[in-house]
């Protein structure tokens, strides 16, 4: 068990580092709530340790972005059911859809990721079941060719962690601490 502020803080960087390395961490897919209470499981890409920043992969004309656009406030919740360990991250977003960092991300993720934006907008009507992907890229990878429509819709949500509520549930005592900046005081579970 940990047993100071500073390890619990370093712990937290690194599960959040490791999630966005590591496709089999538990911190991989945490639940991101916008400020609407809407809630959906996003595949964390990457933890800036030094500002304290997540950020996820997202679809430009997704209705999250719209709302971002008027409530930044975003919540993140992971669970490591090995470590019985649970993170709650309270923090601003914001979308990016164009410049370095953007490009960086589209050009590291693989066709078969990118075709992701080439279809319908996320949650647009459809009259029967359907993947959003056009029906030629049905199970195909796409070209870099055939890409280019897609990437205008791609964009990044990056999430400033303003506050980390990390606890620990133990049998023989449960332990959480909170952190709001860089200020961390141990709080009851």
């Amino acid at each position: 068990m940990l047993s100071t502020l500073d390890a619990i803080r370093t712990d937290i960087a690194e599960r959040l580092a490791d999630g966005a390395a590591n496709r089999r961490s538990a911190m991989h897919t945490p639940v991101v709530a916008t400020a609407d209470a809407d809630a959906r499981v996003m595949v964390l890409r990457g933890f800036d340790a030094t500002c304290w920043t997540l950020r996820f992969h997202t679809d430009a004309r997704s209705p999250k972005v719209a709302i971002i656009g008027r409530d930044p406030r975003i919540g993140v919740l992971a669970y490591d059911k090995q470590s019985k360990l649970q993170l709650r991250l309270r923090g601003t977003g914001r979308i990016l859809r164009t410049g370095a960092e953007v490009e960086s991300a589209w050009s590291q993720s693989d066709n078969f990721a990118r075709r992701c934006y080439l279809g319908s907008g996320p949650g647009e009507q459809s009259d029967q079941p359907t993947s959003g992907l056009p029906s030629a890229f049905e199970g195909v990878e796409p070209t870099d060719d055939e890409l280019v429509p897609a990437r205008e819709n791609f964009a990044l949500l990056l999430v400033e962690i303003e506050e980390a509520d990390w606890f620990s549930l133990a049998h023989t005592g449960h332990r959480r601490a909170l952190f709001v900046g860089e200020e961390g005081r141990w709080i009851a579970p």
